[in-house]
């Protein structure tokens, strides 16, 4: 488990707020400072029924006792069901102790889950809350910088499977997106990284100018600059609801959000899942696919280096593992956007813009073979 950096007290944030427009399922994402405890934080939500928090040791640690208080006054009772840290533990039997600590607190339909965590936490509780009594509905509350800027926004849930990272999973809408950037303080350095390879995504595929300003706060962002994390992780969630709400079940264009991940995933699968972190994986899989788009043709040089020129800055990983090419292409033919075991990649088309599109076998090995030498 990572060290948790000391504590620190960050500057209040006004809240600002973001929007996901999907018609009756539009919810809104809140951004701020001392949101867990605020009354108004929770306003508009179901009420009344039982509220289950889903957290982990660590975090609960932190932070359950604040979002109790913060949910006392609304639920005839708030229970809580704490869950074992870790990407290995993404798995069905993890995600069964919710149901039996919900079934066995006689919880009902008029139940709300509140998920209280990273973005394993986030899946899970999500995942759970689409599937317990046939539906009930959840509230995101992210804890780490990655599940606030990407996995706890859209409604993809999901436990992983031995051959793969999300392939057992359920779109579910939640009725809010709570980010209190007050947690931000006790997150580990490894993890504050891990959260920025998300937002360094969404530059290349959605936003260049927003790039480019990532590159110039760099290292305010890894100083945790509150208003530069406050502006990261309101842009990051303005790009991706827009691209949601234009394709909620990614049968297109949202396909775009995964840019890096079809390599990434692979890689968490192939090394063991749990270690490396998300972030980590996407960071390598972002070099490899920004290779593979300047090996098509599709966008030149100067790109894929400034991404991994800022990736290293970051301190994130840069050198994907040497997996080999046969393992690679493997693992990335059970990738969710593989149609008939045919990989297809995000890649960048300029400055700004992605698409989805296949790519021979033989290229795909010579990028492989080219980062991951062993």
């Amino acid at each position: 488990m990572s060290v948790a950096a000391s504590p620190v007290q960050l500057p209040l944030v006004r809240k600002r707020s973001v929007t996901v427009e999907l018609g009756a399922r539009s919810y809104g994402i809140d951004i701020g400072s001392g949101l867990l405890e605020s009354v108004d934080a929770w306003k508009g939500l179901p009420s009344g029924g039982d509220a289950v928090i889903v957290t982990n040791p660590r975090v609960g640690a932190l932070y359950l006792p604040s979002l109790r208080n913060g949910l006392a006054a609304r639920h005839a009772r708030v229970l809580s069901v704490e869950l074992p840290d870790g990407e290995e533990h993404k798995h069905w039997q993890t995600l069964n102790q919710v149901f039996d600590a919900m079934l066995g607190a006689g919880c009902d339909r008029q139940t709300t889950v509140y998920a209280l965590g990273g973005g394993v936490i986030g899946d899970i509780a999500g995942f759970a809350a689409a599937c317990f009594m046939r539906g009930v509905p959840y509230v995101q509350v992210p804890t780490t910088l990655l599940a606030q800027v990407d996995s706890s926004v859209g409604g993809k849930t999901a436990i992983n499977h031995p051959l793969g990272k999300n392939l057992i999973g359920a779109f579910h809408q939640p009725q809010r997106v709570v980010c209190d950037l007050e947690v931000l303080a006790t997150l580990p350095d490894r993890e504050l990284r891990a959260g920025l390879a998300e937002v360094v995504k969404y530059g290349p595929i959605a936003d260049w100018s927003f790039f480019e300003w990532i590159e110039q706060h760099a290292a305010a962002l890894l100083a945790r600059d509150v208003d530069a994390m406050a502006h990261a992780v309101q842009r990051s969630c303005e790009i991706k609801a827009r691209i949601v709400a234009l394709d909620e079940r990614e049968s297109d264009v949202r396909a775009i959000l995964n840019f890096g991940h079809t390599f990434g995933h692979a890689i968490e699968a192939g090394l063991g899942f749990g270690q490396w972190l998300h972030g980590e994986a996407v960071a390598a899989g972002m070099v490899l696919g920004a290779s593979l788009s300047v090996k098509l043709g599709l966008t030149d040089a100067a790109v894929a280096e400034r991404l991994t020129a800022l990736l290293s800055r970051l301190a994130l990983p840069t050198e994907p593992p040497a997996l080999g090419a046969d393992r690679y292409l493997s693992l990335m033919r059970l990738d969710k956007k593989a149609v008939s075991r045919e990989i297809r990649f995000v890649v960048l088309t300029g400055r700004g813009e992605a698409t989805l599109r296949k790519a021979p076998d033989a290229v795909v090995r010579e990028v492989i073979d080219a980062h991951c030498r062993a």
